[in-house]
């Protein structure tokens, strides 16, 4: 048994600064996740796409973000146990809850957060025939790592904020040898700006870019070499290249947490905005896991939420105890 005074559920970014903010507290840690590494997302699917909304960051890549949160959380010495999800929690008479893994470790403390991001999730495939056929032979749904397109066709397709940053990153930074980003609309879901960037990255001929049009097909003996691109007006067009990548988003689903008893709302905890408490006094659920009026899915509003809920799970663990906020530019960082 794994005793601790919070265990967090999801070592994701906010998962990882909330060891932190428990840490001035003098509260100990541990993590649980299905991931062989923390990091979540950032680390997993997209460690190096870079960020630009984390304050005092210009840009960041997603990888040496987590790295960072990992370093300030080192001096608070958090447990972690990875590559196991959490399965099943129950109450003890004792005002604990105990959380079992998928392969029986179990974790007891008297405070739960639920970090766990967008939960479980696949990519959204698009209906192309044969298209699983190639998938790690030229297909991908996720770009990992950039430099294994360097100087390679590429064919993205979307229209939202992944296909876009993608198309720019790999076309500005001179790493594929073609961008190809093709989309059904003539309009898109991303940022503004990064569709502006794209229309004029497309008029200099650095980004080939075909809306109202849709990847119909993919051709190649054992490996992509081609795709055909149905377009609205046009009709069909072959396009050569070495990788199709469809980032089309990724179906989220809480998994078994969904089961554990608290109010669910579109795929999302509810939590109270007070301290982002749940329905089941003592389980918090910070970050993209949860859902509220006016809600935005951003790594900074996960970081005050973990904020908020570390300072009430703080006067639940030690209801006797007042607790004073001090600030660390005065009393600096000490670890237990």
């Amino acid at each position: 048994m794994i005793e601790t005074d919070i265990i967090i559920i999801g070592a994701g970014p906010v998962g990882l600064f909330t060891i932190f903010e428990a840490g001035l507290l003098k509260l100990k840690c541990h993590l649980i996740d299905s991931l062989p590494q923390p990091g979540g997302q950032c680390s997993e699917i997209y460690p190096k796409k870079p960020i630009y909304d984390i304050p005092g960051f210009p840009t960041i890549m997603a990888g040496e973000l987590i790295d960072n949160l990992m370093k300030q959380a080192a001096p608070f010495k958090p447990g972690f146990t990875l590559g196991e999800a959490a399965m099943t929690i129950e109450k003890t008479e004792e005002d604990q809850f105990i959380v079992t893994t998928i392969r029986g470790t179990k974790h007891k403390a008297p405070i739960v957060m639920v970090a766990g991001g967008l939960g479980v999730f696949e990519p959204r495939k698009p209906p192309i025939p044969s298209l699983t056929a190639f998938e790690d032979k030229g297909v991908e749904y996720i770009i990992k790592d950039p430099e294994f397109y360097r100087g390679k066709r590429c064919v993205i397709a979307g229209g939202g904020d992944s296909a876009l940053d993608w198309s720019i990153f790999l076309a500005e930074k001179k790493i594929a040898k073609e961008v190809v980003l093709v989309h059904r609309s003539s309009s898109f879901r991303g940022h503004l700006d990064s569709v502006q960037r794209v229309i004029d990255m497309a008029g200099k001929g650095e980004i080939k870019l075909i809306t109202e049009a849709e990847v119909t097909g993919i051709n190649g003996n054992g490996k992509v070499d081609s795709v055909t691109i149905t377009h609205q007006k046009d009709g069909e067009m072959i396009q050569e290249t070495d990788h199709f990548i469809p980032l089309f988003g990724l179906k989220p689903s809480l998994g078994p947490i969904a089961d554990w008893g608290f109010e669910i709302e579109k795929n999302a905890i509810v939590v109270d905005t007070l301290d982002y408490s749940t329905n089941i006094p003592g389980i918090y659920a910070i970050g993209d896991v949860n859902t509220y009026t006016n809600k935005l899915k951003l790594i900074l509003c996960g970081f005050h939420e973990g904020t908020m809920a570390v300072q009430s799970a703080f006067a639940r663990i030690h209801p006797d105890k007042k607790n004073i906020l001090k600030y660390t530019t005065v009393n600096g960082i000490t670890g237990f």
